[in-house]
């Protein structure tokens, strides 16, 4: 399981250096003890603590989110957590319980079912490398390849052992042959090739042998070409119905992992911060909740950097049941502590996909290591899996080549977001809307780098602006 500095370090946002990570962020949490928070090191940042027992806690979240929409055009909003903890004995406790046990038990039920799949899913592709094992034999004998007289003996033998049964048939080729005056039958059973049945007597009347032994080895002769032609036809039609059930199969597996998803997400909002449980400001016996939210804004413009701003909600909340007006209807208010904290960061879209992928890797580890077993299982196949599923129509993307990792030089330091100069001279060789290797002209760097200054300067105003408003239109003391 990767700690929160390695996927970090993992997506680009922490350097590791002599075994220590460089560019985390760290804070008061405790007065003047610095603390790595597990973020990465913002350009500026604002926290802002407030305690008010007829304080509604959701009026606190959406003043700054429709604050930083409609006033400051941060368009975009990506929910990164949602995490809600309440102490054991109060209500909202067994309420989120028995929702998370009926989801578990749903999950469980799909986990079960993926399971038992993929182990059948080995047992159907063993089935058709034994058909095509089988109708190797068949193809080589009918072709006339280099190989077909040892593919006809085979075919020969299998039916002697399977159908006839072996040497435990008196009536059997190997049964007869212990009998007197049958002891040549297997050899000129196995010696004859017959291409078309109706060739059998003339090939069997042109030796010279005893007519009763040259009517046993018509008669199987017989037997074994028209058993031949029935199988290779069915073996066929078989091999058909088995790919598509494969190709089903393997569908039915996709659409489990789909619809498993959003219950393992669920399950991982649901279940309660162990952490924020054992906080000293969570007791028992109280009826008390921790909420944690955090939420990524962002304005899409310019052309490669956009100013974000990570807020980050901490709430100590002590839940009541009020009565709404419009309807007379009982619902929950929390009253009590929050805590806000606003992290600013000038990202490309790449480090804002970056970051939420980090975040979602963090929160659906479960469901990382199913996808993980099953790719395992699907190697574990090999190439004949994805030669079989191509077959039946089922499109399965290519495996890209693993292309070598390039060392930086000094013309080419790490583009990362806490790279310093490194990444302004980074820019140099990759530009937006620039073919690779393309030269970077001046104006286009220019234009890059005043974009990102700009940014930065945006963000620092939005973030002070909206703090110093908030604070001075609920009454606060501000400068």
């Amino acid at each position: 399981m990767a700690t929160t500095q390695e996927l970090m370090e993992k997506y680009g946002f922490l350097k590791k250096v002599k075994g220590e990570f460089l560019g985390e962020e760290e804070a008061d949490v405790t007065p003047h003890v610095p603390t790595k928070t597990g973020y990465p090191s913002p350009h500026c940042r604002l926290k802002l603590t407030y305690e008010a027992y007829n304080q509604y806690i959701e009026e606190v979240y959406f003043w700054f989110i429709d604050r930083l929409k409609y006033e400051w055009g941060l368009t975009n909003f990506d929910k990164i957590t949602d995490i809600f903890t309440a102490s054991e004995q109060s209500a909202f406790f067994g309420v989120s319980k028995q929702r998370l046990g009926l989801i578990q038990d749903k999950a469980a039920q799909y986990l079960r079912g993926i399971s038992e799949m993929v182990k059948a899913l080995f047992q159907i592709v063993r089935e058709v490398r034994v058909i095509d094992e089988r109708l190797q034999y068949y193809n080589d004998t009918y072709e006339n390849r280099p190989n077909a007289e040892s593919s006809e003996i085979t075919l020969k033998g299998i039916w002697i052992d399977q159908v006839e049964g072996g040497v435990k048939n008196a009536g059997s080729v190997y049964g007869l042959a212990q009998t007197v005056g049958f002891t040549i039958l297997p050899d000129l059973f196995f010696r004859i090739s017959i291409k078309d049945p109706e060739d059998i007597d003339r090939v069997v009347n042109s030796l010279q042998f005893n007519e009763k032994v040259k009517e046993v080895l018509k008669r199987k002769l017989r037997q074994f070409t028209e058993w031949k032609k029935r199988t290779y036809k069915e073996l066929g039609t078989r091999r058909k119905f088995v790919i598509k059930y494969l190709r089903q199969h393997y569908d039915t597996i996709r659409l489990y992992m789909g619809w498993i998803k959003p219950y393992l997400r669920d399950i991982r909002r649901l279940q309660m911060d162990a952490k924020k449980a054992d906080s000293a400001e969570l007791i028992t016996a109280f009826e008390g909740a921790i909420l944690e939210i955090e939420v990524l804004s962002y304005k899409a413009k310019g052309i490669k950097y956009y100013p974000c701003v990570l807020l980050h909600c901490l709430y100590r909340a002590r839940p009541s049941m009020t009565y709404v007006q419009e309807g007379y209807q009982r619902g929950p208010a929390y009253v009590g502590k929050y805590e806000m904290t606003f992290r600013g960061y000038v990202w490309s879209r790449e480090q804002i996909e970056n970051y939420k992928r980090m975040k979602e890797e963090e929160d659906l580890e479960l469901l990382g290591s199913i996808n993980e077993s099953i790719k395992e299982a699907m190697e574990a196949l090999g190439d004949e899996l994805r030669k079989y599923l191509i077959e039946s129509g089922e499109q399965v993307p290519r495996e890209e080549e693993k292309k070598p990792v390039k060392l930086p030089t000094a013309v080419e330091p790490f583009a990362s977001v806490f790279s310093g100069f490194g990444e302004l001279f980074g820019s140099l060789f990759k530009l937006p809307g620039k073919e690779p290797g393309a030269k970077a002209k001046k104006e286009d760097i220019v234009q890059v780098t005043d974009e990102k200054r700009n940014a930065e300067k945006e963000l620092r105003r939005l973030m002070y602006q909206c703090y110093k408003d908030y604070k001075k239109t609920h009454g606060m003391m501000n400068w």
